[in-house]
């Protein structure tokens, strides 16, 4: 069966799910440690990456909290919503991050700092990401999606086929550029930010596997770095010259903060233009992309999307149809599908102790797909998230930004960003995929292997 007619939510059978080429689990095999009374034990991993998917099924399967070993490392597996919540969002003092896979890239941004740095990095940024705070950047990301359109009415008029994938993340990335530095994304940067595509995709699966040789990536940091480098230059000199007020931009804040707060030195703003850029673009890239795929695996769910949308009255119920399709999206695919913790001290979960030093991991895309919460869990069904849909009410049973104190700080951005840029498209463009993707790579995140391209037939004059 092939990807365009498996089952919605499920992989390609033949190849099983991929994993990240560059994300390598190390050591040899190992037998798994001694179970506690009523939890379940879980077989070895093998040591190649490609089994980590697999494995961790067959754990959630086994129950909501599962002590296993991928390769010589012993892991604790939460993907019931009781567990995930006290994890994640009750106890977060005792279940931190630690030795963050995305360091290299990241430095020491908001997403791999923690501790008190954390707080303060994140208090800094959080009024410009609230519900409120995001239309501050509405016309930032109208343009960006303009734009887009813009192509998309070309492509169907001419009847040249379009890359979802790279249009996908020229809109992401031409939103976040423009709310970081105020100006479009231009080709030139667009390419170099290239750099940031390798090496995420090198990003091990697991925070401490060994990179793979093959897929060394130190040109593509060092392009990042260059630049980073440039346009807070370009920003410097902008300053010097007329200073703007009220920091307009994300870079300005960064700028300004520099001027009071030592620890904002060149390598932190730095560390924090690159985050923001790759959280800044990457769910919402990936989440478009695989909305567009499951729409052509799923024409009746595009049929009467169609039919509900023009019969709607009103933009607020437009918009809950655009949003019941994001989050399906969303719960299928969630871009983050797999969150580490480090156990600081000894706990106790769910009368399983937790010793200090503990690996623990929560995985959303598993949590998403339980029968036990949510019914025929692998079906493609927008209808959950209408107004009178059934889903499970748990505040951990969706969780594609995370939940707690470190819930993605973007997401309501992220979400405004995606319907932006679907009231232009959907009802006026019906792609259909020629090459879809062959199925989903799991690495750092989740996304689809392989490019995704189609032809537009328009909807409507």
């Amino acid at each position: 069966m092939s990807p365009s007619t498996a089952p919605s939510g499920t992989e390609s059978p033949a190849s099983g799910p991929s994993v990240a080429s560059g994300a390598p689990v190390p050591g040899p095999t190992a037998p798994p440690p001694p179970q506690p009374s009523g939890v379940p034990a879980v077989p070895a991993a093998p040591s190649s990456a490609a089994g980590v998917v697999e494995l961790l099924r067959a754990a959630a399967q086994a129950g909501p909290l599962t002590e296993l070993r991928i390769g010589d490392r012993p892991f604790v597996l939460a993907t019931g919503p009781d567990q995930t919540q006290q994890i994640l969002a009750k106890r977060p003092d005792v279940y931190v991050k630690h030795g963050h896979r995305a360091r290299p890239l990241l430095g020491d941004g908001l997403i791999s700092a923690s501790g008190d740095a954390w707080k303060r990095q994140r208090k800094l940024f959080q009024a410009r990401f609230t519900v409120a705070g995001t239309r501050r950047w509405a016309h930032h990301i109208t343009a960006a999606a303009e734009r887009i359109a813009a192509r998309w009415e070309t492509a169907a008029d001419t009847g040249t086929s379009v890359d979802l994938g790279r249009d996908m993340r020229f809109f992401a990335l031409d939103t976040i550029w423009r709310t970081l530095t105020g100006t479009p994304l231009d080709e030139v940067t667009e390419r170099e930010l290239e750099a940031v595509d390798a090496v995420v995709a090198s990003l091990p699966t697991l925070a401490g596997a060994r990179p793979d040789p093959a897929l060394a990536v130190d040109d593509a940091l060092r392009q990042i770095d260059t630049t980073a480098h440039r346009v807070i230059g370009l920003a410097r000199a902008r300053r010097a010259e007329a200073r703007p007020e009220g920091a307009p931009h994300l870079l300005d804040l960064l700028l300004d903060t520099a001027e009071t707060r030592a620890e904002y030195t060149d390598r932190l703003i730095r560390d924090e233009l690159v985050t923001l850029l790759v959280a800044g673009h990457e769910t919402t890239a990936q989440t478009l992309c695989w909305l567009f795929v499951l729409l052509d695996r799923h024409p009746e769910v595009h049929d009467r999307f169609l039919t509900g949308y023009e019969a709607a009255a009103d933009p607020a119920g437009r918009d809950a149809l655009l949003g019941a399709l994001v989050q399906e999206t969303l719960r299928l695919y969630p871009a983050v599908w797999l969150v580490p913790r480090h156990a600081a001290r000894d706990d106790v979960l769910d009368g399983l102790p937790i010793p200090a030093g503990t690996s623990v991991l929560t995985c959303p895309y598993l949590t998403h797909r339980s029968p036990e919460l949510w019914p025929d869990p692998e079906r493609f069904d927008p209808a959950r998230f209408l107004p009178d849909g059934r889903r499970p009410q748990h505040p951990a049973a969706f969780q594609p930004f995370g939940i707690g104190a470190r819930a993605c700080l973007g997401q309501h951005f992220a979400l405004q960003e995606m319907l932006t840029l679907l009231r232009l498209l959907l009802p006026a463009y019906r792609p259909r995929l020629t090459t879809p993707p062959r199925g989903a790579v799991f690495g750092a995140n989740l996304r689809p292997d392989g490019p995704v391209r189609g032809t537009l037939t328009a909807v409507r004059p």
